[in-house]
């Protein structure tokens, strides 16, 4: 791909072409960010499933009950 300013294409497909131009001549990067790929995937998706539990569907089975129990929540101080 050429750095010529007059070219006809837009913004966002010059933006394209400068990082798949970029990550098809790497050869370390690919595995650095396949690492932080996973390691994004583990953040969100496996932690979030065991330290983060749907906790409003234990307690209620409505969204009326739901929010009732937020509000009351937030309202009182126990």
């Amino acid at each position: 791909m050429s750095c010529n300013p007059d070219n006809n294409q837009g913004f966002w497909s010059r933006v394209f072409h400068l990082y798949y131009d970029g990550f098809r001549s790497m050869t370390v990067g690919k595995t650095l960010w396949l690492i932080i790929a996973i390691k994004l995937f583990i953040f969100f998706v496996i932690i979030k499933l065991l330290f983060f539990p749907n906790f409003l569907n234990s307690k209620c089975s409505t969204e009326q009950e739901k929010s009732e129990y937020v509000r009351h929540q937030l309202v009182t101080d126990d």
